[in-house]
């Protein structure tokens, strides 16, 4: 049953009631169909909406997505101009504001900044207008930071169905729904569907009856959708029919704006404070690939702009704008729902892999001709014998950061040192190419400085003799951590705290679990993954690494068909614990988790979030997050505050039982199964997620909370790792190690450096990660700036001679 939403306001004349009538077709893209099927259904859902308002005069239709209109566009331009007449006329009102509706959880903080540059900008050069309704019906959740990035690319309304009443309660369909920054848009929850099948709307509407008090106006909408179609006649037709009949509301052909307008001057709309979730659960593990390939494909892109438009300044490289632009719009289209989500068919993700390889490509080929350019110009004196290497960090934020790199020629003896001489130790890991001789791989900690480069330079040495000793203890310890295992159960058996002299665990940690999990691709109906079948078991512990830099145990477990490998690496002056992962995954219907049981007590469970984070109750239900999620509490033992991040490269679903954190891995669903539909014996299925996969996470111990473990920081150098060039010796106007761009308070993230998309103009995205008002110095290129940033504030600036000038999420300014 529905909640009754609380009355608003009246006249003392009783009024009749308002339902304002939204002719829309939802359109997937992708789903059940590949892209190209739904091209053509975009063309022809357009070439419909068009034809009905030759015949109905009053006919008003709404439609979202710069995607789509980007398709009509290039491939029908006469119909595209058309729908520029009817856009100034006001009769197609453009809604979204986005390249395509999203899944509105998975993608970054930055990616939905994206999702509405392109898009607004886009509606804006077409069709001289902005949205002002986000528009998001079939989404399956709703981050609680959206409304910021809503309000600051140009939206002041928002419009969803899901969840739905039955999910979670709200106290109005009408409200504010305001983010941790104090960012506010009135937001409205659709009524029972966002489309319709049947011919008359009677059914519909009567249905709608029940949601409204006796005086109140409501949005209701209709026409076929999903793959596309949108209102027919039949539907119009009924609708000036009902509106004949006094016993119905008052119809009106409407818009969301319109209907906004109206109702947005009413007293004592309440206020919605947290995110709005959960419908899908299942959604935030299905698919590992389409999730690793967007999150790697959006960093990546943010740190090839970074030094392109550095480079742009400092050696006139130029700087691919257009080529950014056609990777980010590759990654956003994405983003949608049904594809981020993992919920597509099969070959739709062939489609996806390729799309986004493209964006990899531009982006890795940028990064390569920036930090290139740059190094080029770095004057490097020769020195006999020696080969340098140029690091660069594309962090905002002084860091020591691990490099791995392929090396030709290092002789025994060879010493790494600095840009100063001070040697570096570097150790030799196993490389890529099985061959004998000159090819090795080093590995080595970087000391860098803030998003800038350092020269580093192997020389020759003298070969130091290599001591005789035992056979080392399986074992990982440095002067903060030391770890221990348990071979057979194949999990880490102990996760010491040295500085604070606690066991962190409470029981073993890092063992494959596996759960029972028969519900469909979406995991419709259910919270959580409950059903425990079993633990991957210990086949093999062996040390693989061992050096001044870090040594490494590989766990090989196994669980019926399957393999999983992990490498647990302690470099030598970390905090942290980092963990290379190969799963060989052949299990059908099945869940795979690591489990983290820790010795806290009152914990508290904080999820990063796009641009944000938020604090959930320490539950067993399955949750979405970005990167990172910490567990922070009481140590029982003693009564300090101390606590556990999981940060991860890859994964994007989380759960807590109690004081265990558990990161869940994958989820083996048939591909694009939906309830009711229930699978036959007699039939065969393709399965997600078999074979071979790769992700990294860490394990980061800390004193305090998250807040005092840097954590937002350390996943940021995860996902965002340095760039090492072996470079030659030259001539250069460029110092052997600078910073050339740097925030100087630890809670305020320099997430963005890139040139505006109008002119040359640096711009920089500054957000504030830890709801601080703060305060900061921002240094760019040697100029130094004053910045107030305020509580989990995203601020947006253009670099220009006056200093800077702030703008919104579009790059206009504020």
């Amino acid at each position: 049953m529905s909640e009754k939403p609380d009355p608003l306001p009246s006249s003392p004349s009783k009024k009749k009631a308002v339902f304002h009538m939204i002719g829309n077709a939802h359109i997937d893209p992708v789903w059940l169909w590949n892209w190209q099927e739904g091209f053509q259904e975009v063309k022809a859902t357009f070439r419909s909406a068009l034809d009905r308002m030759q015949e109905y005069p009053d006919f008003v239709f709404t439609c979202s997505s710069a995607a789509h209109h980007a398709w009509v566009e290039e491939n029908d331009p006469a119909m595209f101009r058309e729908i520029q007449e009817r856009v100034k006329e006001g009769r197609w009102e453009i809604v979204g504001g986005w390249w395509v509706q999203p899944d509105c959880n998975l993608p970054s903080g930055e990616g939905f900044v994206r999702q509405g540059l392109y898009g607004q900008r886009y509606f804006l050069e077409k069709f001289g207008t902005t949205a002002k309704v986000g528009y998001n019906p079939d989404s399956f959740g709703h981050a609680v930071t959206l409304p910021q990035i809503l309000k600051k690319s140009g939206m002041d309304y928002y419009t969803f169905m899901r969840p739905g009443p039955h999910e979670m309660g709200l106290p109005s369909r009408l409200f504010q729904w305001q983010s941790p920054d104090g960012s506010q848009v009135l937001t409205f929850r659709i009524p029972y569907e966002y489309c319709t099948w049947g011919k008359n709307l009677e059914v519909h509407i009567k249905k709608c009856t029940t949601e409204i008090p006796d005086v109140n106006e409501l949005m209701v909408f209709y026409g076929v959708g999903n793959h596309g179609g949108g209102p027919t006649r039949e539907n119009i037709d009924s609708i000036h029919h009902l509106n004949t009949n006094p016993e119905f509301p008052e119809l009106v052909l409407s818009t969301p704006n319109r209907y906004f307008e109206t109702v947005e001057k009413r007293e004592k709309i309440p206020v919605w404070t947290d995110e709005l979730q959960m419908h899908a659960i299942g959604c935030y593990a299905a698919h590992s690939g389409i999730k690793q390939w967007v999150r790697k494909a959006e960093n990546l892109l943010v740190r090839a702009e970074k030094f392109s438009a550095l480079a742009h300044h400092l050696t006139g490289q130029p700087y691919p704008r257009a080529e950014f632009a056609r990777a980010w719009k590759n990654v956003l289209f994405n983003h949608f729902h049904d594809i981020l989500a993992g919920t597509s068919i099969e070959s739709a993700y062939e489609d996806a892999r390729n799309e986004l390889g493209e964006s990899l490509s531009i982006a890795s080929r940028a990064l390569n001709f920036a930090v290139q350019s740059i190094s080029w110009n770095v004057h490097i004196p020769f020195l006999e014998g020696s080969k340098p290497i140029v690091v660069f960090n594309p962090h905002g934020f002084e860091a020591k950061l691990p490099i791995e790199l392929e090396y030709g020629g290092l002789k025994p003896g060879d010493v790494l040192l600095d840009d100063q001489g001070n040697p570096v130790p570097h150790q030799v890991v196993r490389s890529e190419a099985t061959v004998s001789g000159w090819r090795k791989r080093i590995t080595f900690m970087a000391d860098l400085p803030a998003l800038g480069y350092r020269t580093y330079r192997m020389v020759p040495g003298e070969v130091q003799p290599t001591p005789q000793e035992a056979a080392p203890e399986i074992v990982l310890e440095n002067p903060f951590l030391k770890v221990t295992f348990d071979a057979t159960l194949g999990a880490i058996q102990s996760l010491y705290n040295k500085e604070l002299d606690t066991e962190m665990l409470k029981a073993p940690a890092a063992q494959g679990s596996v759960y029972h999990d028969p519900s469909d691709t979406w995991s419709h109906g259910i919270l959580r993954y409950p059903n425990l079948e079993g633990h991957f078991q210990g086949q093999s512990l062996q040390i693989i690494e061992d050096g001044p830099v870090k040594r490494t145990v590989r766990m090989r477990s196994v669980y019926q068909n399957s393999t999983l490998w992990q490498d647990f690496s302690l470099y030598a002056h970390s905090r942290h614990l980092e963990v290379k992962v190969t799963v060989h995954w052949h299990e059908k219907h099945r869940v795979l988790k690591l489990l983290f049981p820790l010795q806290l007590h009152f914990p508290q469970a904080t999820y990063e979030v796009p641009y944000g984070v938020i604090t959930r109750p320490a539950d067993e239900n399955e949750k979405p997050g970005q990167s990172w999620l910490d567990l922070s509490g009481v140590y029982r033992g003693t009564g300090q505050i101390c606590g556990v991040s999981l940060i991860n490269d890859a994964k994007a679903s989380y759960s807590l039982q109690d004081t265990t954190l558990a990161l869940t891995v994958l989820r083996s669903p048939i591909y694009a199964h939906h309830d009711p539909y229930v699978p036959s014996d007699d039939r065969e299925y393709r399965y997600i997620d078999q074979g071979e996969q790769h992700f990294t996470y860490l394990i980061h111990p800390h004193a305090g909370t998250w807040r005092d473990a840097e954590t937002v920081r350390l996943s940021q150098s995860l996902n965002q790792p340095a760039v090492a060039i072996i470079e030659t010796y030259h001539e250069g106007k460029l110092p052997l190690s600078q910073s050339l761009a740097h925030v100087d308070a630890q809670n305020v993230q320099l997430s963005v450096v890139k040139l505006a998309e109008d002119g040359s103009d640096l711009v920089l995205r500054l957000v504030e990660t830890h709801g601080l008002n703060t305060t900061c110095k921002a240094t760019m290129l040697g100029e130094v700036f004053e910045v107030k940033v305020p509580a989990y504030g995203i601020c947006t600036y253009k670099v220009q001679s006056g200093g800077l000038q702030e703008t919104n999420l579009l790059e206009f300014p504020v």
